[in-house]
């Protein structure tokens, strides 16, 4: 008996203690980011983290009044440890009907598009007429990818991958690939913007799809809705205060 009262005594002192860690402050959000992809995210010549993504995570956290700890990741779309708790959330990664059976998502902190670079005098397209028997590159692992390996690459399209953009930059400007399909923010950055892409330029209209999605957002714990929550409010009062429009700026984006 005294055995059984002692066992109840445990259970409850731990149910006591776990009403209480809900009552407590967060203090710290954990965000997940593959540092290789500017202009979003990166690391400068110091070691430092840098770009628009983080940029809005450490806003969010200053809005929220937590610390923000930023873990560096190779894969973006690293659900198995967000599921582990390896940290508490993925820092800009599109929601698409996929990822959304794995995870949930705030709301989208701003718009992209996707489109097709070549040189201009190419007359490509972005439509499997005009790039059959041509070279296209993508990121390895993005949702362009997984775009183009299903809808164009069945159709004559040859696809190339790449795990670094510079990389990928570097092909097309050489003439190893033909075109790329990316973001418009990436491609000004790495590309259109510099002397290397004086004859480059987007070629035809911007290509839509579900599964390219149209935003960035932050991927969560479908478990995690105080977060998302938090996130969403804090973000909503970045609007408002302007900061939110300060950090787009930059970067050419229209707020959402």
């Amino acid at each position: 008996m005294a055995f059984v009262r002692l066992c109840v005594a445990l259970a409850l002192l731990l149910a006591v203690d776990a009403v209480a860690g809900l009552d407590q402050p967060r203090r710290e959000i954990r965000f997940a980011v593959a540092a290789l992809f500017p202009p979003f995210q990166s690391r400068n010549p110091q070691g430092q983290l840098v770009g628009l993504n983080i940029e809005l995570g450490n806003a969010l956290c200053q809005q929220l009044n937590v610390r923000c700890t930023w873990v560096d990741q190779v894969l973006v779309e690293n659900f198995t440890d967000l599921e582990a708790r390896q940290f508490d959330a993925i820092m800009g990664i599109a929601p698409t009907p996929k990822r959304r059976r794995w995870v949930s998502f705030t709301d989208i902190l701003y718009p992209f598009t996707t489109r097709l670079v070549a040189r201009r005098d190419s007359g490509l397209t972005p439509t499997t007429t005009s790039l059959k028997g041509k070279r296209v590159g993508v990121l390895l692992g993005s949702n362009r990818e997984a775009f183009v390996r299903t809808q164009w690459a069945g159709k004559g399209v040859i696809i190339k991958s790449f795990w670094l953009n510079d990389e990928l930059i570097r092909s097309l400007v050489a003439g190893d690939i033909d075109a790329t399909l990316q973001g418009t923010v990436e491609m000004r950055s790495a590309l259109l913007d510099t002397a290397a892409g004086e004859d480059f330029d987007f070629m035809g209209a911007a290509v839509s799809a579900e599964m390219l999605g149209d935003g960035v957002s932050i991927a969560l714990r479908n478990t995690d809705t105080a977060l998302r929550t938090e996130l969403n409010r804090a973000l909503e009062q970045l609007k408002h205060n302007g900061e939110y429009q300060r950090i787009l700026a930059p970067y050419r984006l229209a707020p959402q």
